[in-house]
């Protein structure tokens, strides 16, 4: 486990983004896990900046997303995982629709996670953290095993997202569908970003961790061979 400071979120994104250019230069056909939120924005930014100036190709690349909302209101479907999607990255670089992949209610009970064996595993992974340390919407008390999966979001979860919603924490979905330990754990390569003082607990409990807490599902990624945190100063 490698843990990189950078001084602001421009130099992380420059980072994790450079890391994902290589990767999709290197192996045309990569499969990456993608993330959505605040966290993985900029990344995006400079991954569309990089086919504009550079024309990397993205059109053999298949990507699998972590999570999606479950019965998002109707005056919300914006900030559905997909749509965020599309607009910060897919509809800027030439990737092709067939290839891109979100977990829903049919790929639950190992559905998903036959379809990314599939196609030969992940090669690369992005992920953010909650200030409860959930990666993708594995919440406080997700088995080490989980799979692909219907949660509850818990309530600190919802409040971190009401932002997203007029800050009406009522209009924030109760549930989500959301890839599980297990497939995060099968990626070759793994990068977390976080910033800010509310990430510093869980990139801690990380940090130190030597075994799985379930109360803090980030430490599930000790173990893994292959995990690069890259965050600010997280103050």
């Amino acid at each position: 486990m490698k843990h990189i400071v950078c001084q602001n979120a421009p130099e992380i994104a420059e980072t994790v983004g450079q890391i994902f250019i290589d990767q999709v230069t290197q192996k045309k056909n990569s499969v990456l896990l993608l993330a959505t939120g605040s966290s993985p924005i900029m990344t995006y930014q400079y991954i569309v900046k990089d086919y504009q100036s550079n024309h990397t190709d993205w059109s053999h690349v298949i990507t699998f997303n972590l999570d999606e909302y479950l019965d998002l209101n109707p005056k919300f479907t914006h900030e559905s995982y997909a749509h965020f999607m599309n607009e910060h990255l897919f509809k800027h670089i030439n990737i092709k629709k067939e290839n891109i992949h979100f977990p829903d209610k049919q790929k639950v009970n190992g559905v998903y996670h036959e379809i990314i064996w599939d196609k030969g595993g992940i090669d690369l992974a992005i992920l953010g953290v909650g200030t409860n340390g959930h990666i993708a919407f594995n919440e406080p008390g997700s088995d080490l095993h989980s799979q692909t999966r219907i949660v509850e979001l818990k309530e600190s979860t919802r409040q971190s997202n009401a932002k997203f919603f007029g800050n009406n924490v009522d209009l924030v979905p109760t549930h989500a569908v959301t890839v599980g330990l297990e497939i995060i754990l099968g990626a070759k390569k793994i990068v977390v970003i976080a910033t800010g003082s509310d990430k510093a607990a869980a990139i801690n409990h990380l940090l130190q961790a030597d075994h799985y807490n379930k109360d803090w599902p980030i430490t599930a990624l000790f173990s893994h061979h292959n995990v690069l945190i890259v965050t600010d100063e997280l103050k």
